[in-house]
């Protein structure tokens, strides 16, 4: 579990599915998240039971995102995925339209960079972001990632973002 200021986060479970379901399948929440692909319940599924298969053997998924000590469904989620497969982690998130503009994409995504460096000892994190997806621009930026390539992407360009570990030396991508 990650806490913040206003924010729980825990790690996804099998009862988060129908809410999580719910907030994928919003299209302007799957636009930049699944290229605008529509997931099945069974693509829910086996998001977290990877996810839970990833905590349970290297410390890091995805989790939940619920207000602090207020009975409220489920705001989004915030995680660590390999970008591409690779050695490297990206801290991904997703947040309910309604709750956008209040900071708490940016502080969700600032516990699980936290968590990144500080319990799995990582030199870096990256963001993978489509370069028109102005408002996570916006998020990673804040939180001190800088741009240093592009690739091609389902829906256009992708920017890849890099953070180095603080207490490793400069960021460098």
């Amino acid at each position: 579990m990650l806490r913040t200021a206003r924010l729980t986060l825990t790690p996804l479970r099998a009862g988060d599915h129908d809410e999580l379901l719910t907030l994928w399948q919003r299209p302007e929440v799957r636009e930049f998240l699944f290229d605008g692909e529509t997931l099945s319940a069974e693509q829910v599924t086996e998001i977290i039971t990877g996810s839970e298969k990833d905590f349970a053997t290297d410390k890091f998924g995805f989790w939940a995102i619920r207000e602090t000590g207020i009975d409220r469904p489920l705001l989004g989620t915030a995680g660590l995925r390999r970008l591409d497969d690779g050695p490297d982690l990206e801290v991904v998130y997703s947040l309910d339209p309604g709750f956008q503009g209040r900071g708490l994409a940016g502080e969700a995504a600032a516990a699980v960079v936290a968590y990144g460096f500080e319990v799995l000892g990582l030199d870096r994190v990256l963001a993978e972001i489509d370069e028109g997806n102005a408002a996570s621009i916006a998020v990673i930026e804040r939180l001190g990632l800088r741009p240093f390539e592009t690739v091609p992407g389902v829906l256009g360009p992708m920017i890849h973002y890099a953070l180095t570990n603080p207490a490793h030396g400069a960021n460098t991508a």
